[in-house]
This record gives C-alpha cells, structure tokens and sequence, in this order.
C-alpha cells in the first residue's frame, strides 16, 4: 500500500521548500522571472510554484486572488504569505517553517529568508490543500 494523501503532500512541501532554498542569495530584478538570474518576489513563487506544475499566476495579487486562504496558526511549508500596503497586496513570500519564509525580498539582498513578521503579514494561502 502506497503513501496516503497526506504523505505525499508533505513530501511535496519539503520538495517545494528545499527546491526554493537552492536559489538563496539569487539577485532581485523588478518584474523579472528567472529564479538563477533574477526575479522578483511573485516571479519567485511562480517559478517555484510552476516547476511543480502548479499555476499559481504572475504578480502577488493574481497569486493572492487564485490561493485558498488559511490562518497563519494553519501555515505549512510552501505556503505563501502575503503583505500589503493599506489593502493593496505589494509582496509575496514563502513560508519554509519555524515562523520562516524565503522571498525575493529587493534588489539589494535579493533572496533571503526571514521571519515571516518582519513586516505585518496581510494574509496567508497554500495552494497544496
């Protein structure tokens, strides 16, 4: 008898986390795509995101409109974290566990990890449930 539904998306969040962290310290470029040569921070999750095949759309507001929303309390690896200015959704990010996410953060640290309330998270979502 094989994994059940719940191995296999866990495997797949660590996957997912483990994929994202090969591309620390890669540069932030504004509206770029290219997780090696430089993306910005829903360019990141995107192309996380579509290597396994997940659609989640380009900027962080598609991605924030297409997502099932979760409490953070509910938050696993590869879910995303959102952050706004006012309402307006401005930055996306992953989180990888322990109150961590993994974002393109900006063009002089390009991508890092954080805590994940370094800025006041506007909301979470997974796209894995």
């Amino acid at each position: 008898k094989g994994p059940g539904k719940t191995e296999v998306v866990s495997a797949t969040r660590s996957a997912i986390v483990a994929y994202a962290k090969q591309f620390l310290g890669n540069p932030y470029i504004y509206g770029g795509t290219d997780l090696i040569n430089g993306t910005d921070c829903s360019g990141f999750t995107m192309g996380v995101y579509k290597y396994f095949g997940i659609n989640t759309g380009r900027t962080s507001r598609d991605q924030a409109a297409n997502i099932k929303k979760i409490n953070y309390d509910e938050m696993q690896p590869g879910d995303l974290v959102f952050y706004a200015s006012g309402d307006y959704i401005n930055h996306v990010a992953m989180y990888i566990g322990d109150g961590q996410i993994i974002h393109a953060a900006g063009r002089k640290t390009g991508i890092i990890i954080s805590p994940y309330d370094y800025r006041t998270p506007y909301m979470a979502g997974t796209f894995l449930d």
